[in-house]
């Protein structure tokens, strides 16, 4: 018996699974459906019909027949026409960044109303050897250098048009926006005004400057964008080498140099010797109004501070607002954030993401999971106000169950079906997470060195979100069947035709079907045989069925979607091609490689999602 085989007998024998009876098959790992949750998708959806698509190396966008793709926005593609066209030598300026479409896109959303369509986009990072490429060094070398790559990070706003075939940015909106690392933004919350917020340019810990390293995102039924800073520790250093660094700083990754970014060069928050707290101010969800460009973001503490990948809100059957989020790093945990009060069409919504109750999960082997709350009480800790600083360790002390980097979550709409996207964990079994966490194989992440990812889904107590306890089962285990069998392998869903690595965006479209982004290794050689770049893929979760549905462009990551309001239209992120200096996407030949948003349309025009 396989490796595979005995880890599924074992979870079979121990478990009464589900209401509907369904079960793991042996060596598949999968549950095939939920009957329980008593909903039907649209499963004769024409768009989900396509012939699935083999993988590519090729250094362009790779679809399904009947589809067609556009670019729409391109990192330093001008929002404003006082803006400088972007220029290949000298890669633009502070100035014409500050005007320009962000860097490095990733998670995103279309917002409809009164006939405008508003596209919010995350500008995540920046790529050195890229952005900087035009130096000796590869690193900015200048003040100006550094503000560049500075204010190429933050979120676009951007309205759009779509035209007689394709959708166009509309330059001099009033709505357009750029919100950078040195933007004004409220802190609410828990945390607003506590003294590891307080600096000696914010004495009472009300204001924040910026958000960086916003990666997934999320949005509310009033209306705003969520963005969610995830490494933000890349941008801290100290000017004393020498310095003793806390382990509360440890937890969350600060060391004593950047990534080479050198923002502590020109503005001294970012020098932990000089503003420690100032980290203390990163790592929240932020939210945004992108119909009033003049208002204030606001940081979210009460949703906890980690590595937020994205916030998948859902309102339960109660009325009271569920936010689902993970931590992006090996060995840490899934959280859930749960609204005191109940969201009301008519009513002030304002301080529903600001008073409420957070929890970390709790997986059992037995196919069965339940939320534990961060208390006061639950954690030992003096407040709530540090543990939405110290969500780490809050969730370390009640003893959550360590995760495979926990990274998009996605509810679907036509049930009340959860999954979220484990991406991989080369430290899993094999050392402890950055608090000194068991990391050996448990129930939803069952490999050693995990290499290819899985995603993991869950069906709360009798259908309601803020219900403490869950039922789960992995939905995928990727892997390669072509070089192993076992674990390695994959599930039962997986073959030669759909492999896959490092699941990471995700998101159900409006008739229940899983769209799967990577973000994984695409060196097609070795462990990685047959895989090719990365790639996006659409799932049914009644079937298990996996295609390949798009590929993109060499060295990229596929991440971010969303939909036009008439479902006719993906829009879908294209961030770093050729982050190894292999790809000229989207451009031609010896042009440099630009991150960028395509659309994806049917060639008939009829909907797709």
């Amino acid at each position: 018996m396989s490796d595979f085989d005995k880890i599924a007998e074992k979870m079979i024998s121990r478990r009464k699974i589900l209401k509907s009876g369904a079960t793991f098959g042996l060596g598949s790992f999968i549950s095939t459906s939920f009957v329980s949750s008593g909903f039907s998708m649209n499963e004769g959806a024409d768009y989900a019909k396509f012939k699935e698509i083999p993988s590519s190396t090729s250094d362009t966008i790779t679809l399904a027949e009947g589809f067609n793709w556009n670019l729409l926005v391109s990192w330093g593609d001008p929002l404003w026409s006082t803006g400088k066209e972007f220029d290949v030598v000298s890669r633009g300026n502070e100035s014409s960044q500050r005007n320009s479409f962000g860097d490095n896109n990733d998670g995103m959303v279309l917002f409809s109303k009164d006939g405008k369509n508003i596209l919010a986009v995350n500008n995540e990072y920046t790529n050195l050897n890229i952005m900087f490429g035009n130096n000796s060094s590869g690193k900015p070398k200048t003040v100006d250098d550094i503000y560049k790559g500075m204010v190429a990070h933050g979120v676009s706003m951007v309205e759009i048009k779509k035209g007689i075939n394709k959708w166009k940015i509309v330059k001099d909106s009033a709505l357009n926006r750029r919100i950078f690392p040195d933007t004004l933004i409220n802190i609410t919350g828990p945390a607003k005004g506590h003294d590891l917020l307080k600096t000696k340019d914010d004495p009472k810990g009300l204001l924040s400057l910026g958000t960086w390293n916003n990666c997934g995102s999320g949005r509310t039924p009033w209306g705003t964008y969520l963005t969610c800073e995830e490494n933000f520790n890349f941008y801290f250093s100290s000017s004393n080498k020498n310095i003793n660094i806390s382990p509360e700083m440890k937890r969350y990754g600060i060391r004593v140099n950047d990534r080479g970014y050198n923002w502590a060069k020109v503005d001294e928050r970012f020098d932990i010797s000089k503003i420690p707290n100032e980290v203390n101010r990163a790592g929240y969800i932020v939210e945004i109004d992108p119909f009033d460009p003049y208002s204030n973001p606001k940081k979210l503490t009460a949703l906890g501070r980690f590595k937020h990948e994205n916030a998948e809100l859902v309102m339960a059957k109660n009325g009271h607002i569920v936010v689902y989020m993970g931590d992006d790093e090996r060995g840490e945990y899934l959280y859930r954030y749960v609204s005191n009060g109940k969201y009301n069409n008519d009513g002030d919504a304002s301080d529903l993401l600001q008073k409420g109750k957070l929890y970390v999960a709790r997986f059992y082997e037995n196919n069965t999971g339940e939320w534990l709350e961060l208390s006061p009480k639950t954690t030992g800790m003096s407040s709530l106000a540090e543990i939405c600083v110290y969500t780490r360790q809050a969730a370390s002390l009640v003893g959550a169950t360590t995760m495979d980097r926990p990274e998009w979550v996605a509810v679907s709409p036509v049930s009340n079906e959860v999954c979220c996207c484990l991406t991989n964990n080369r430290n899993r079994g094999r050392k402890p997470n950055a608090g000194g966490d068991n990391t050996s194989i448990n129930g939803p992440n069952p490999r050693q060195n995990n290499q290819y990812g899985q995603i993991v889904r869950w069906i709360p107590q009798e259908g309601d979100h803020t219900g403490k306890e869950f039922k789960w089962d992995l939905f995928v285990l990727a892997g390669n069947p072509i070089v192993h069998s076992g674990l390695k392998a994959g599930s039962k869903n997986i073959n030669e035709k759909n492999i896959f690595n490092s699941p990471d965006g995700l998101c159900f479209d409006s008739n229940g079907y899983l769209w799967i982004q990577t973000d994984g290794k695409y060196t097609n050689t070795g462990d990685f045989q047959g895989m090719g770049n990365n790639q996006m893929l659409l799932g049914n979760p009644n079937t298990g069925e996996i295609k390949r549905f798009m590929v993109g462009p060499k060295e990229c990551e596929v991440t971010g979607i969303t939909w036009s309001k008439d479902k006719k239209t993906i829009f879908v992120g294209i961030q770093h091609p050729g982050e190894k200096g292999n790809s000229n996407f989207p451009g031609v030949k010896d042009s440099l490689p630009r991150s960028s948003v395509i659309t994806i349309q049917k060639n008939d025009g009829s909907v797709i999602g």
